[in-house]
């Protein structure tokens, strides 16, 4: 008998499991680790939601179940946030469902429609559950450019001719994560005609909407694009938009065929977010977006100093226009490394932490993802830090000094 079960031989070693027992060990050791690696938000949540969740839950009528779709008065606040934001009309009751968290909605999303066999069109490299949730239902996943230039139609194309069976769906992801690559109406609207030319689902995973540093150029919604409702299904989420990470709320938007068939699947999993953690959600999204201003100028803040205090310790980062992410290239003298070894040797020598652009997917290896989660000192002392390891290079996996 096998000692691992079908669907777990599926999935290939989590790469962020080689990183996480280094940086344990070397804060056990004592160690300052400045850690960028996961992209978890160290803001707090804003004050007027805590207390919303603080008043509502000394209601023991909201301890009860809630529902998994979401309460009605969540799905209102997300349906009038996609008439404020984008300009469209949504039916709360029959295009938006509230889930725990955008993770968990697109794997529900991928259960709904997977059938064993089926090919879906997958960025590389992208946010793992993007791939995994299709692996786990049993697709095939066949990788697409992460970027949205003009070779992605060559690309799609290409795909869904030679895909046998033809793909069922395509994956979007812009902003995106982890390379902050973004997209624009035209870009969306190109695809959206092939898609429905081609009988193909968009699944757009729309979580960093709101973190932007071009006030002039918002990210846009592939929902905005004339008749892309009738394919597409688009996820959101408040973790990184309110600082509510932990709290789990995050919703899917869109055609009505898709929805139901996630609200169908969640019906037999879950009850839904604690109803208070939904209620102080609605305060959220119905309250003022100066909240999410303040927010966005932390991350434009933090992504400046990085840019900057990196780039004079050497290390050239590509500024990124959105996301709380930069994707930087390995430093040339450590190229050949790859990204998570030298991932495990920037905490050995540097006591700095980073995402390795492998575990995103095998297009990400010479690539590090770095995390806007410390603050701006922080981020200055990780460049002192990183500048001394630059100075260096590796042999036999020792770090000795450069000579000349």
């Amino acid at each position: 008998m096998s000692d691992d079960f079908h669907r777990i031989r599926r999935l290939p070693p989590y790469v962020f499991a080689h990183i996480d027992p280094l940086k344990a060990r070397a804060r056990a050791e004592g160690v300052d680790i400045i850690d960028l690696g996961m992209g978890n938000p160290d803001m707090p949540t804003p004050q007027h939601i805590v207390e919303k969740l603080q008043e509502t839950v000394k209601d023991p009528r909201t301890h009860r179940y809630s529902t998994s779709r979401g309460i009605p008065g969540l799905r209102k606040a997300q349906a009038s946030y996609y008439g404020r934001r984008f300009g469209l009309k949504l039916n709360p009751d029959t295009q938006v469902v509230a889930t725990l968290g955008s993770k968990e909605g697109f794997a529900n999303m991928a259960s709904a429609i997977t059938a064993p066999g089926d090919v879906v069109l997958v960025p590389n490299p992208t946010y793992p559950i993007h791939s995994f949730g299709f692996i786990m239902s049993g697709g095939v996943v066949r990788s697409m450019p992460a970027d949205p230039n003009e070779d992605f139609m060559r690309s799609l194309d290409r795909a869904v001719r030679h895909s046998i069976p033809k793909p069922i769906a395509l994956v979007l992801n812009y902003p995106a994560n982890p390379t902050a690559y973004t997209a624009d109406l035209d870009f969306y609207t190109e695809v959206v005609k092939y898609c429905k030319a081609n009988d193909i689902f968009i699944l757009s995973d729309l979580a960093y909407s709101e973190i932007y540093f071009d006030e002039n150029e918002p990210p846009p919604s592939v929902l905005q694009v004339p008749g892309a409702i009738d394919i597409t299904v688009e996820f959101t989420s408040m973790s990184k938009t309110y600082s509510m990470p932990g709290w789990r709320v995050g919703f899917a938007v869109g055609n009505e065929r898709l929805i139901a068939a996630l609200a169908r699947v969640k019906s037999y999993l879950d009850y839904g977010a604690f109803t208070p953690i939904q209620v102080a959600a609605t305060a959220a999204l119905n309250g003022s977006d100066d909240v999410i201003e303040e927010v966005r100028k932390v991350y434009k803040s933090r992504r400046d100093v990085l840019v900057e205090s990196f780039g004079r310790s050497g290390w050239e980062i590509p500024v990124p226009k959105a996301t709380m992410f930069a994707w930087a290239p390995i430093p040339a003298q450590f190229a050949h490394l790859g990204s998570l070894e030298f991932a495990k040797l920037l905490i050995k020598e540097t006591g700095v932490g980073v995402a390795p652009g492998v575990g995103f997917g095998e297009y990400g290896d010479q690539y590090i993802r770095l995390a806007f989660v410390e603050n701006e000192q922080r981020i200055r002392q990780a460049a002192r830090n990183i500048k001394k390891l630059l100075g260096s290079k590796t042999t036999g996996g020792n770090v000795v000094p450069l000579v000349g």
